[in-house]
């Protein structure tokens, strides 16, 4: 599937309408929509990754064709396909058989009457994902800690991943450890962890606050990184995620270098500044023999259903299908999608770009929605009703989307580790 933008001219509201949870006040200034130009050239190897492994619609190459669960040399987009309906598979997990998900996050146990976005399945389409075994990742982590870095997206993909594998490990041999800004599963018997570290603006921020993050005006430091650096120091496995806090506006208070004075950046030139900060902290910090780095792309937003229904003026509140054909919607910035890409090509370490944006771009129907809290608290019958202000277009549901970007990330590792 391509990513052409949708054709409709209509205007996009420059911010957000609607309060969240866990991101206070998130809005998006309006995102570019014009064609996403770069190479399309296979890697050697699953490491070698830099923005050259970029195709025409934006996604990477994987260079393994991937056939049952075995890997043979080829190459294979597994970001380029499609959903698949699987309803003879049950989800990986279900609510109640993981206790470590978070109320956010379980749209069945807030009431979310339809469960069909459980079911789908992503299919590449000169490929296969081999099927995700808990048991040969845990090996893949034996004696290692794998860390997702992030804001509550990818605590999402954190929670995903220890659902994933949690039920293969006997009571008494897992346990969770809080320490704010750090949660971390533990796998005794393995010797293994699976961290998520609260960082939303990977540089320094006003935000960072594990709990207490709401700020009326953001400030981000945008050469500072070394508070959050020491907590990534000898991390085997990094997943790196941000960027859904920076479009709040198209302008953010920043500060970089001596002395200290805030100004107004633009998003996307803090947006490289601050990547740029990051780049530089991997290359003085990463040890590529022994350490794999990962980023993950945009999560898309569905805030706007004329986007895929022309004339509605809804959102994804009552969507149960994925959008079917190309699709390439506003909630995804073309322009930040650039910055990842010239980044990536200029640092000296290969870091791992998962490229999920596209894939998640269908999944209207993923999201929590009314079903789910609002500054700790389940939204009430009330505002349920409301779905046009309340409804949460930018988080998931889980079991849903999230799984499967830890199916894509369960791949790379297998590879990455000779594991198949």
């Amino acid at each position: 599937m391509t990513t052409t933008p949708p054709s409709s001219d209509r205007r996009v509201p420059s911010l957000f309408p609607f309060l969240l949870a866990s991101l206070a006040i998130i809005g998006t200034a309006r995102l570019i929509l014009e064609n996403f130009n770069s190479i399309n050239r296979p890697c050697s190897s699953l490491q070698q990754f830099s923005s050259e492994t970029l195709s025409e619609s934006g996604d990477q190459i994987l260079s393994a064709n991937i056939s049952g669960d075995e890997f043979n040399v080829g190459g294979c987009n597994i970001f380029d396909g499609k959903w698949v309906l699987d309803s003879a598979s049950s989800p990986p997990y279900t609510e109640k058989s993981c206790p470590y998900l978070t109320k956010q996050v379980t749209c069945q146990k807030n009431g979310r009457p339809d469960s069909l976005y459980q079911n789908w399945r992503w299919e590449p389409n000169a490929c296969k994902l081999p099927r995700f075994d808990a048991m040969k990742l845990l090996e893949v982590l034996r004696g290692k800690r794998l860390m997702f870095i992030g804001d509550s997206i990818q605590r999402s993909q954190w929670e995903s991943m220890v659902c994933l594998v949690q039920s293969i490990i006997p009571e008494g041999k897992k346990s969770i450890h809080r320490n704010p800004p750090m949660k971390s599963f533990r796998a005794e018997e393995f010797n293994a962890s699976i961290e998520f570290y609260w960082d939303p603006f990977i540089v320094e921020s006003n935000s960072d606050h594990a709990t207490k993050h709401t700020v009326q005006k953001r400030l981000v430091k945008l050469d500072s990184i070394a508070k959050h650096g020491q907590h990534w120091e000898g991390v085997d496995v990094l997943v790196f995620e941000s960027y859904v806090w920076w479009m709040y506006k198209p302008l953010i208070n920043a500060t970089r270098g001596s002395p200290y004075n805030v100004q107004e950046y633009n998003v996307t030139t803090a947006y490289r500044l601050g990547l740029n900060t990051w780049a530089k902290w991997i290359e003085s910090n990463i040890n590529p023999q022994t350490q794999k780095v990962f980023f993950m792309s945009l999560s898309p937003t569905h805030l706007w259903s004329w986007e895929w229904k022309a004339g509605s003026d809804g959102n994804c509140f009552n969507e149960t299908h994925p959008i079917q054909g190309s699709y390439w919607g506003t909630g995804s910035s073309r322009d930040i999608m650039r910055i990842l890409q010239n980044v990536f090509e200029e640092m000296k370490i290969d870091v791992t770009f998962l490229n999920i944006t596209q894939l998640s771009d269908f999944r209207k129907d993923g999201h929590t929605s009314v079903y789910t809290e609002r500054r700790g608290k389940l939204l009430t019958n009330e505002q349920k009703s409301d779905p046009n202000t309340y409804a949460d277009c930018i988080h998931w549901c889980l079991p849903g989307v999230p799984d499967t970007w830890n199916e894509i990330l369960y791949t790379y590792l297998l590879y990455d580790y000779h594991i198949l």
